[in-house]
């Protein structure tokens, strides 16, 4: 019934039905489909599945594409698309005398058709693997003149490019992670753009730096370039939409673009927001790479003990929305009396399951107040029945006894320090629970929850009154002594 805290906050994620026709409709897969039934049993690739060269004009020709090297280019970037993602399968030439020269044929893919006849998660299988090339290509090495790379022998000097794929991947992935916590964190779920300057500078300046050196602003605008380049060839596969570098700030500042400085414009040095599809992609890449990344909706079929501990550590607003979803799947029947029984518990986190449990109990209605009333007694749930049924207004609420209006505020005030909320909300908390009742804290102590002596202590810490935070931090030693810890 634990939980750990989540990575990450969790993302609200669009329907897949929404997210799979974003898919089809950008534009580097939308080429590719579009290449894939193009393509005939005159049609001939090369030894790696690639378009023959004297095809691609015609290939541009028919995405619509100028009729130049750009053209060619982007039309081979869509072969090269459709063949990784299956919309095309490669035979190779037949016969004995088939040389390295020797050119193959293509025939449709299965999963051509699965992108109209399948499943909205297959279409998004699909453009995961086209993402997944993409990334490739984004990391890949830069260089100016191929030729000068390949050795008398045929061989290629990779060693020469001073290229590291798994650094140049690793830090790829580790912008995307801090875009995707910038989008998920802020509550905009995609809708505000990133400056490139500040997102290239979340990987290269160190968090304890004051002002940043030449040194480290030099990486910063040599990430920058890199960056640009990256988001230029991954806006095509619909994750991100970006606004590129402003490219008369080259010619004015030399070969690189430098930071912006505080007065300058900092959108002409590119700004960068996920779509909702790039939400998507990049979540069940970090998933696919053993990162915790949990989204709206994942807990809907899973158990009361399931939800409760899985929103623990949620924001506010996600959590009512988790809650929304599981209540909405199971239906008001029994839900409330699920919720109490998920609720008990001694652990750490109980408390705060019990805090989740009541604004849940808000959400089902007056459905939960025969549950409700039948843990009136009881000593862990007897506090929060009585808060829920009297801010509903219901009539015939027994009193608390004393014992239990105590154990209520050590539990309430364990429930905040658990979630490690707002510290103003939490010392206005302290305050109010133990200015509620005169001598609090010489009872306090005595209070039979295994946080006691914890709660004591970080009241000590936190109120205001140096009279009443020594009281606290002699009830929270009684305690310790009583519990023998």
């Amino acid at each position: 019934m634990s939980a750990e805290r989540p990575t990450l906050p969790p993302v609200r994620l669009h329907p897949e039905a929404e997210l799979a026709r974003d898919a089809l409709a950008a534009p580097l897969l939308a080429r590719a489909v579009r290449l894939a039934r193009w393509a005939g049993p005159e049609t001939r690739v090369g030894a790696g599945g690639e378009l023959v060269e004297a095809q691609l004009p015609a290939a541009a020709e028919h995405l619509g594409l100028a009729a130049d090297e750009d053209g060619a280019a982007e039309a081979s970037e869509a072969w090269r698309l459709a063949v990784d993602t299956g919309l095309l399968d490669v035979h190779d030439p037949e016969g004995d005398d088939a040389g390295d020269d020797a050119e193959g044929t293509v025939s449709a893919g299965e999963n051509l058709g699965l992108l109209t006849g399948g499943s909205p998660q297959d279409v998004l299988t699909i453009w995961l693997d086209g993402l997944e090339a993409v990334h490739a290509d984004a990391t890949a090495p830069v260089f100016d003149d191929f030729a000068d790379l390949v050795g008398e022998d045929g061989s290629i000097d990779f060693d020469s490019l001073d290229w590291d794929p798994e650094a140049e991947a690793e830090f790829l992935d580790g912008v995307l992670g801090n875009l995707y916590l910038l989008t998920v964190g802020d509550g905009s779920e995609g809708e505000a753009p990133v400056p490139l300057p500040a997102l290239a500078a979340s990987m290269i300046v160190p968090d304890d730096m004051g002002e940043p050196t030449d040194d480290i602003l030099e990486q910063v605008s040599e990430a920058m370039m890199r960056l640009d380049d990256q988001f230029r060839l991954l806006e095509p596969i619909g994750i991100v939409a970006y606004q590129p570098l402003d490219e008369t700030l080259l010619a004015e500042e030399g070969e690189e673009a430098q930071p912006p400085a505080d007065d300058e414009d900092v959108s002409r040095y590119g700004m960068v927001r996920l779509t909702p599809l790039g939400l998507y992609g990049i979540r069940a890449r970090m998933l696919e790479a053993g990162i915790d990344a949990p989204a709206i909706g994942d807990l809907e079929d899973k158990g009361a003990d399931t939800l409760l501990g899985g929103i623990a550590y949620y924001p506010e607003a996600a959590a009512r929305s988790e809650v929304e979803q599981w209540l909405a799947r199971r239906g008001p029947d029994g839900a409330a009396g699920e919720l109490l029984d998920a609720a008990r518990g001694a652990d750490q986190q109980a408390p705060l399951r019990r805090l989740h449990c009541q604004q849940a109990l808000a959400l089902v209605g007056a459905e939960a107040e025969s549950a409700v009333r039948a843990v009136l007694d009881d000593a862990e749930l007897g506090g929060l029945a009585r808060v829920w049924l009297a801010e509903r207004g219901a009539a015939d609420v027994p009193p608390p006894p004393e014992s239990m209006i105590f154990w209520l505020a050590i539990d309430t005030i364990a429930a905040q320090l658990e979630a490690d909320g707002d510290l103003d909300e939490l010392q206005g908390l302290v305050e109010g629970l133990s200015g509620q009742h005169s001598g609090f804290f010489d009872e306090a102590w005595r209070v039979a929850h295994p946080a006691t002596a914890d709660v004591l202590e970080a009241m000590g810490r936190l109120h205001s009154d140096k009279k009443k935070a020594k009281e606290a931090r002699k009830a929270a030693f009684k305690a310790r002594s009583r519990s023998g810890g």
